[in-house]
């Protein structure tokens, strides 16, 4: 399995496919080409052609070329093996084409480039499944936390970056107010939110509901394309994000702990990657969602100095209960209903510690996780594309859109855009194609 660095990064909303991604390609193509690029061309395909208007990917990807000339195409007819691409190429200053390149953004803001191999840090971790990590860490006695760290020695320090960025996003979503970008004018909730949990007399209620705020405000900063960590993505950014504030400030558990949580956690997302997928354009928001739920559920284990088995069975449990969840963004955004699901995920994700924690005493069970995990993977392939962020379906499709957010100018099978609408250097004019 790759590193952990490749599957927590740090950058900007609101998606880890649609908008940290192209950022990553088009950062490199910059890089390889220099000063040569006059204007470049990128034809975007599957989910990114679909949402890319309210995922921002048009967007970033002028920012990265500014001061550039840039040309997005939405198409329909990807050809390539993986569903989710884009093709990118430059051209000089006298229109002699540059290389092109074809890009598959796989999920989480991970990217793979045909014509450039990347070094992702791949085969850090040689085991494939829960099943062989357990048997090392059974055979050599070690902690899933000694497994997670001991291939890489600079990762402690990493993953420290990694649970400041965490920590700052919900900082800085709990300050904020206003209207989320776009034309769904959502209100920013997470502030009130917050303010209403401390008002709470049951101290149950009032952790659940102040564990909700933590988990919209990092949602609401990646809405609003502000700086955010994969966990597994960006659209599920605010799941982890909530446990390690709510860890951190509310419990008192030193960065130290935390970074082994989020390195026990890392190890089942890494088993989630590489076994199924993170990406909702490929397995539905099970994949994001899921995840980041599994993640949470076993690193509120470890936290809890649960054993390995009961790790393993709180991760299951928080990936087994949300098979079959659909990716169904309302207007191509992620805000309806992305933002109220991971407040929901990080309750889960406790409930399936707990729940792992009292029934491992009655019962063994029965559901490895590299078996929830298959199944996942099964499940998002059956999905129909509709249900797969696309916005072609689901709630997208039951929560009315004004007809002039979805005004188009179509140009054959496809649409050329030239010219973005910004608003708070953000864009602010989000389209579902119906191609």
């Amino acid at each position: 399995m790759d590193s952990l660095k490749e599957l927590y990064k740090i950058g900007p909303g609101p998606s880890s496919s649609h908008t940290l991604a192209p950022q990553r390609a088009c950062q490199l193509y910059r890089e390889e080409f220099k000063d040569r690029i006059h204007h470049v061309d990128v034809e975007l395909y599957g989910s990114l052609s679909l949402t890319g208007k309210g995922h921002l990917t048009d967007y970033i990807i002028r920012k990265t070329f500014a001061p550039a000339k840039t040309t997005i195409f939405f198409l329909k007819d990807w050809k390539e093996e993986f569903p989710n691409g884009f093709y990118l190429r430059g051209y000089d200053e006298h229109n002699h084409p540059l290389p092109r390149w074809t890009v598959f953004s796989l999920g989480g803001g991970s990217i793979r480039i045909l014509q450039k191999p990347l070094d992702h840090g791949a085969d850090i971790y040689p085991e494939n499944s829960m099943q062989e990590i357990r048997a090392v860490c059974e055979s050599q006695q070690i902690s899933l936390a000694e497994y997670a760290l001991r291939p890489q020695p600079d990762l402690p320090a990493y993953l420290d970056t990694i649970l400041d960025a965490m920590l700052r996003s919900v900082d800085e979503g709990l300050k904020a107010g206003g209207l989320l970008p776009g034309k769904l004018k959502m209100e920013r909730a997470a502030k009130a939110l917050a303010l209403q949990a401390k008002g709470l007399e049951n101290e149950a209620e009032r952790t659940k509901m102040m564990l909700c705020s933590y988990a919209y405000a990092a949602s609401e900063q990646n809405a609003s394309a502000g700086t955010v960590v994969t966990a597994p993505t960006l659209g599920s950014c605010g799941v982890m994000a909530a446990l390690m504030y709510h860890a951190y400030y509310d419990l008192g558990f030193t960065r130290s702990k935390l970074i082994q949580a989020l390195a026990v956690a890392g190890i089942f997302g890494n088993l989630i990657k590489k076994n199924a997928t993170i990406s909702g354009a490929v397995g539905g928001c099970q994949a994001e969602i899921g995840a980041a739920c599994a993640m949470a559920a076993a690193a509120a284990a470890f936290l809890n100095e649960m054993n390995l088995a009961q790790i393993e069975y709180a991760a299951e449990i928080g990936m087994e209960h949300h098979l079959g969840l659909t990716c169904d963004p309302v207007g191509g955004y992620v805000i309806i209903p992305c933002i109220e699901r991971n407040a929901v995920a990080v309750l889960r994700a406790l409930d399936a510690m707990a729940l792992s924690k009292t029934m491992s005493r009655i019962k063994k069970n029965r559901v490895s996780f590299d078996a929830v995990v298959r199944t996942m993977n099964y499940t998002g392939k059956h999905l129909p594309i509709e249900l797969k962020e696309t916005s072609l379906g689901g709630l997208a499709q039951e929560v009315a859109m004004n007809p002039e957010d979805s005004q188009k100018e179509r140009i054959d099978d496809h649409l050329i855009v030239e010219d973005a609408v910004m608003e708070n250097d953000v864009l602010a004019s989000p389209i579902r194609f119906d191609l």
